[in-house]
């Protein structure tokens, strides 16, 4: 008799440090959602897959896994939202029940897709009373060109540049080019910068040369399950 073999998904948060080169010291920790079909894990077809209910609920697991394998309680955590996600109505309201439940850890909402400056607005001022802050991923690539979110930066607190993105897209030599120029926008707005994608010296030297501190890539360490 042929016996169906049971398919198994789950979901689990990876994290990746991000560091402060200027004193060497944990900034916080990116938390990258991961879907594991018998016993492979691998970037979910779509994010929103996981309601944002749930995904709520493993951040805060993973949060408490966190604290107790480090022994810190202050860190800062940064949790992804697309398009779909910011726009969701639940979205807002579970974010801010979770700020509360995880203090004194930080958070931060990073937009990994452009949304409307209406939203953009209304995330930045609801976030902010609550004190979590709000950037812009992916800057230059994807949907987060500099026509699609200029008028947004005024509201968010820091824009994050993504290496990898250029890469993995073949244009490694526009790196230093479009980094100079969101390196300026920057300043123009008084944002933090992040820098993702640092995997060797030449990448901390490329930062360094722009004054940027807070970094995160494979050479601090590959997102982990904790």
């Amino acid at each position: 008799m042929y016996i169906k073999e049971e398919r198994i998904t789950r979901y689990s948060f990876f994290v990746q440090p991000q560091i402060n080169k200027n004193n060497d010291s944990i900034f916080g920790y990116e938390v990258l959602l991961r879907r594991e079909d018998n016993g492979s894990w691998h970037l979910p077809d779509d994010f929103t897959e996981l309601s944002i209910e749930e995904q709520v609920q493993l951040l805060e697991k993973t949060v408490k896994s966190l604290e107790k394998n480090t022994g810190k309680d202050d860190r800062m955590i940064s949790f992804n939202l697309n398009c779909d996600q910011a726009n969701d109505p639940t979205t807002l309201s579970e974010i801010i029940s979770l700020k509360k439940r995880i203090a004194p850890v930080s958070l931060t909402i990073e937009l990994t897709e452009a949304v409307s400056l209406d939203k953009v607005k209304e995330l930045s001022v609801l976030l902010h009373q609550n004190n979590i802050s709000l950037v812009i991923d992916d800057v230059g690539t994807g949907s987060n060109t500099y026509e699609n979110i200029k008028k947004s930066l005024p509201y968010v607190d820091r824009i994050k540049f993504a290496m990898q993105n250029f890469r993995m897209s073949g244009h490694a030599e526009l790196i230093p080019r479009y980094l100079s120029f969101w390196v300026d926008q920057a300043e123009k707005y008084c944002l933090d910068m992040v820098i993702e994608g640092v995997e060797d010296y030449k990448d901390q030297v490329l930062a360094k040369k722009y004054g940027i501190d807070i970094q995160q890539g494979y050479l601090y360490g590959k997102p982990a399950l904790v």
